[in-house]
C-alpha cells in the first residue's frame, strides 16, 4: 500500500493493528493453556474474550470509515508473539514461565496502547468522529488490562517466580 497523505496512513495503521488483534486471538489460547498460575490463565483468557470484541469492534472502524476490512502484516506484533512463543517452549520452571509470558503479554499491550493512541488522534484529526469513539473504547480495555497484568505481575507471579 503506497501511504502518501495521512488518511492513508491512518487506514495503514488501521489494517496493522486489525492484524495484531487477529493474531493475539489465535496465541492467548495457546498462553492460558501453559499458565500455571489460575490469575494469569483466568485474565488470558478474559483478554481473549475482549480481543475477540477489539476485532469486531475495529471491523465497525473500517465500515464507519467507509472501507472493507483488511490486514497487512504487522512485523511488531510477529516479533513481539514469537518472542512469546519461543520462551514457552524454553523456559522449563513453571513459575518463572508464568512471568515470562506475563512479561510477553505486557509487551503486547504497551504496543496497542500506542497503536490505539496513535489512531485516535489521526482519527481526530480526519474528522472520523465515530472512529474516534470506538477506538477510544478499545483503548480503556487495552490501558485496563496493562493495568491487571501489573498488579498480577507485581502481587503474585513475579513474587513466586523469583
Amino acid at each position: 500500500m503506497s501511504v502518501k497523505s495521512l488518511d492513508d496512513l491512518f487506514l495503514h495503521t488501521l489494517k496493522d493493528v486489525y492484524y495484531a488483534e487477529k493474531q493475539i486471538v489465535k496465541t492467548l489460547p495457546k498462553m492460558a493453556k501453559k499458565a500455571g498460575s489460575p490469575d494469569l490463565k483466568a485474565a488470558f483468557e478474559q483478554h481473549l474474550e475482549e480481543t475477540k470484541g477489539h476485532v469486531t469492534n475495529l471491523e465497525s472502524v473500517f465500515e464507519a470509515i467507509g472501507k472493507k476490512p483488511s490486514a497487512v502484516k504487522c512485523d511488531a506484533i510477529v516479533g513481539i508473539l514469537h518472542e512469546a512463543t519461543e520462551l514457552m517452549d524454553e523456559v522449563e520452571d513453571a513459575d518463572t514461565l508464568d512471568a515470562a509470558m506475563l512479561a510477553a503479554a505486557q509487551a503486547v499491550e504497551h504496543y496497542e496502547i500506542a497503536r490505539y493512541g496513535t489512531l485516535i488522534a489521526w482519527a481526530g484529526t480526519l474528522g472520523h468522529k465515530d472512529a474516534v469513539k470506538m477506538l477510544e473504547s478499545t483503548l480503556v480495555e487495552e490501558k485496563a488490562t496493562d493495568e491487571k497484568l501489573s498488579k498480577l505481575g507485581s502481587s503474585k507471579v513475579n513474587k513466586k517466580a523469583a
